[in-house]
C-alpha cells in the first residue's frame, strides 16, 4: 500500500538524482529515477510483498529495450534518408531544417506523452492520498499544471543536455537532426499508446547514436555514450537505495 511517506520519499529522491545528472550534463532517464524510488520506498515500507511481478517486469522489459529501439530505429531511418536524398545537392539541407518544425513537435509531443503521464499519475496519486479528492481521475488543471512545468523545464534547464546531446556524441547536421527527432518521436509515441512508460532521453540519446553510426560509426563518440549509459544503468539500484533511506528517514520523524 502506498501511503504519503513512500510518494515523498519517491519524489524527493527521483529530484535529488535529477539535479545531479542535470548539473552534471548528463541526460539521466526519469523514468528510471520515478521506477527506483517507488521501488526503494515501497520496498522499505512492506519489504517484497508491495510488489506486483507481472507489472514490474513489464515496466523494466520497457526500460531495457528503449535504448535499442532508440539505436535501430535512429540507424534504420537515417539509411532511408540517405537512399531518398542520394544525389541531392547540399540544398537538401534546407528542407531537413524546414522539416525540423515538425519532428521537434512531434518529439515534444510524444515526451508530454511519456513522461507528462508520470507527473500528472504522481500529482493525482497525492490528491487521493491526502483526501482531495475520492478517486483516481486527473483534473484538467494538473495536466495543464504538468504541461506547464515540463515546458518551463526544458526552456529554462535544459540547455546542459542539449549540448550534451546536440554536440557531444555526434557532430549533428539538419539531417540528423530530422531523422534523430522523427524515428525518437515515433518510438515514444507507440510505447505510449501501448502504455509502456521508455525513457524518453534514453530513447532521443541512442537515436542520435544510431544516426551517427549509420554515417560513419568511428564519428561517433562512443566514450561519451558510455559514460551515459553508465548513469543509466546505475540510476535505477541507486535511487532506490537513496529512497528507501529517506522513507525510513520519513517514518521515523512523522
Amino acid at each position: 500500500m502506498i501511503d504519503l511517506n513512500v510518494l515523498l520519499a519517491m519524489v524527493i529522491s527521483q529530484i535529488v538524482w535529477n539535479l545531479v545528472t542535470w548539473y552534471f550534463g548528463f541526460p539521466a532517464s526519469s523514468t528510471h529515477a520515478l521506477v527506483g524510488g517507488l521501488s526503494g520506498a515501497a520496498f522499505a515500507a512492506a519489504g517484497w510483498n508491495a510488489f506486483l511481478v507481472g507489472g514490474f517486469v513489464r515496466i523494466l522489459t520497457g526500460l531495457i529495450l528503449a535504448p535499442l529501439l532508440g539505436f535501430v530505429g535512429g540507424f534504420v531511418t537515417m539509411k532511408i534518408c540517405f537512399w531518398l536524398v542520394r544525389g541531392a545537392t547540399p540544398r537538401v539541407n534546407g528542407v531537413f531544417q524546414r522539416g525540423h518544425f515538425v519532428t521537434t513537435a512531434a518529439l515534444a509531443t510524444s515526451h508530454g506523452s511519456n513522461n507528462g503521464q508520470q507527473c500528472t499519475g504522481v500529482i493525482t496519486l497525492g490528491l487521493v492520498l491526502l483526501g482531495m479528492q475520492p478517486e483516481f481521475h486527473v483534473p484538467i488543471w494538473v495536466i495543464t499544471l504538468v504541461a506547464a512545468a515540463l515546458a518551463l523545464g526544458v526552456a529554462t534547464g535544459g540547455y546542459r543536455i542539449i549540448r550534451k546531446l546536440g554536440a557531444h556524441i555526434y557532430r549533428l547536421r539538419p539531417i540528423h537532426g530530422f531523422t534523430s527527432q522523427g524515428s525518437a518521436a515515433a518510438i515514444i509515441s507507440t510505447t505510449a499508446l501501448l502504455g509502456t512508460p521508455v525513457s524518453t532521453s534514453q530513447v532521443i540519446s541512442t537515436a542520435i547514436m544510431g544516426v551517427g553510426a549509420a554515417e560513419r560509426f568511428r564519428g561517433v563518440r562512443w566514450g561519451v555514450a558510455g559514460q551515459i549509459m553508465v548513469a543509466w544503468l546505475v540510476a535505477i539500484p541507486t535511487v532506490f537505495i537513496f529512497s528507501a533511506l529517506v522513507y525510513l528517514l520519513l517514518a521515523r520523524v512523522t
